[in-house]
């Protein structure tokens, strides 16, 4: 399977299926020096697990990371990173009717036609559970990140119709309640339509914002792989996202130049200033030094409790009712994922900076004659 594999400096592989012995990574290009433990990649692979809200799967996993290689006496070595997560908790006999037929909303029938084969147990690959993979990774990226004073929040936005209001915005509150929103009383609301949904048997979706601040200006490359369409790339590659947008996003289709141009200012210090910030952090593809700002829509989880209509493997038109644990919204638990593929491609394009520049080189290698 090609497509597994992400980066250029910083690259990360996955591997493993929703329902095999185990998930995992092995991370390329991480720096010597870095400290680093396996508690340090728990905690974020303990905002991702599921079974710890009444809007998560109930598939209890301890998702317990083991690092493998590349780290030695709490360092990283500079060679590769592998780290393993076993799952514990596989009930695959939830999935023996899926095998026959196709689930509305996933990739089994697509996965069908491109490969003549698919693993049904809870959709293999392309399970959500493959992102436990790139939180780990993450964990590592976000380590890099916090060396230089980058710093990333991410949380979700909106659920269902309910959208958190800014004013009563309190970090603290992102990962105090099940939802990840910084507004207790928009998570109250949201978690009153989500029971609504729950008895229904149905589900929702929602919108995740991630903000970057201490970026400096000159990250990223023009024309093909600028840096806002390789963080969509990166965004779009998480199973349930559906649109990605940065700054102003599709609202800027509806302003006029004037209003969307971010006009500069130097302050007293000589830096430069921004009046506004519809650009979202990058202009050109390359960072402009102001935070970046990105917003990540979910779809609805495609397993529910509903009677849908679907066909069986044999083309035969028929009604499919979805058994097993499943989370009845996706959002939650992608804060984590959102903020990690934001740190893993940031990380890459960073090292990348440092190649793009003489200057840049030859203070590396005159710091270190130095050191000599």
């Amino acid at each position: 399977m090609a497509g597994s594999t992400f980066g250029k400096l910083f690259q990360i592989s996955t591997w493993g299926e929703s329902h095999g012995k185990a998930l995992g990574v092995v991370i390329d290009g991480c720096p010597a020096g870095i400290p680093l433990s396996e508690e340090d990649i728990q905690k974020d692979l303990d905002k991702r697990k599921p079974g710890q809200s009444p809007f998560s799967t109930p598939r209890k996993e301890p998702d317990q990371v083991e690092i493998l290689s590349g780290v030695f006496e709490g360092k990283t070595t500079g060679t590769p990173i592998s780290l393993i997560v076993y799952n514990t908790n596989q009930r695959s006999y939830d999935y023996t009717e899926i095998s026959k037929s196709y689930r509305p909303g996933h990739a089994d029938y697509t996965y069908n036609m491109k490969y003549g084969f698919r693993d049904y147990r809870g959709g293999g690959r392309s399970s959500g559970r493959e992102t436990t993979a790139r939180v780990a990774a993450g964990a590592i990226a976000k380590k890099i990140l916090e060396e230089i004073g980058v710093q990333i929040t991410t949380y979700t936005l909106s659920i269902g119709p309910i959208t958190v209001d800014k004013t009563h915005f309190d970090k603290n509150e992102i990962f105090s309640n099940f939802l990840g929103m910084p507004d207790p009383i928009a998570a109250k609301k949201a978690a009153d339509f989500l029971m609504e949904q729950k008895e229904k048997k149905d589900s929702t979706g929602g919108v995740i914002e991630c903000i970057v601040n201490g970026l400096p200006a000159g990250v990223g490359e023009p024309v093909f792989e600028k840096l806002d369409a390789m963080l969509a790339k990166a965004l779009f590659s998480i199973g349930a996202v559906k649109g990605v947008e940065f700054g102003a996003g599709f609202s800027a289709a509806t302003m006029s130049g004037s209003q969307n141009n971010d006009f500069l200012r130097s302050n007293t210090e000589g830096k430069v200033e921004k009046l506004t910030n519809y650009a979202g952090g990058i202009i050109g593809g390359i960072s402009d030094g102001f935070p970046i700002e990105c917003r990540v829509a979910f779809k609805p989880t495609p397993s529910i409790g509903m009677i849908q209509k679907t066909i069986s493997t044999e083309g035969e038109n028929i009604d499919l009712q979805v058994e097993g644990r499943h989370d009845p919204i996706i959002v939650p638990r992608a804060v984590i994922v959102v903020e990690a593929m934001v740190a893993i491609t940031l990380v890459d394009y960073l090292f990348q900076g440092i190649l793009s520049r003489m200057d840049r080189i030859k203070q590396v290698f005159t710091n270190n004659e130095k050191k000599l």
